[in-house]
């Protein structure tokens, strides 16, 4: 089962989810926003990925952040609590499957990793 990681009103979360609509593929959603992320999911998705790419400073939310706070990112267990609390901060969508995680908007990954 594909389950797409983000928030509904996101422009590149809107844009993965029409690809799979189009696609046909089904998919579950999780919305950072009502549905927590576990500590367990994050650090699963920075040992996949790196700490870097789960990490949006790109966002808004990155950028309101004290200088303070922005270093403790630099430290996995720090960064996965703010994380947890400022999911705006996280890239998005992060999308899942038994094949492996993208995170991100890629259409050519999307097609190795989900199909069609």
């Amino acid at each position: 089962m594909i389950k797409i990681y983000g928030i509904p009103n996101c422009d590149i979360v809107k844009k993965a989810i029409d690809w799979f609509k189009q696609k046909k593929i089904v998919y579950q959603f999780h919305n950072f926003k009502t549905d927590e992320i576990s500590r367990a999911k994050l650090l699963e998705w920075i040992n996949i990925a790196g700490l870097d790419v789960v990490v949006n400073k790109r966002s808004t939310t990155w950028r309101t952040l004290s200088q303070e706070k922005q270093q403790e990112m630099q430290n996995t267990k720090q960064a996965i609590e703010i994380l947890m609390v400022e999911t705006s901060i996280i890239k998005r969508p992060v999308i899942e499957n038994e094949k492996g995680l993208v995170i991100g908007f890629d259409e050519l990954e999307y097609k190795i990793k989900f199909g069609s």
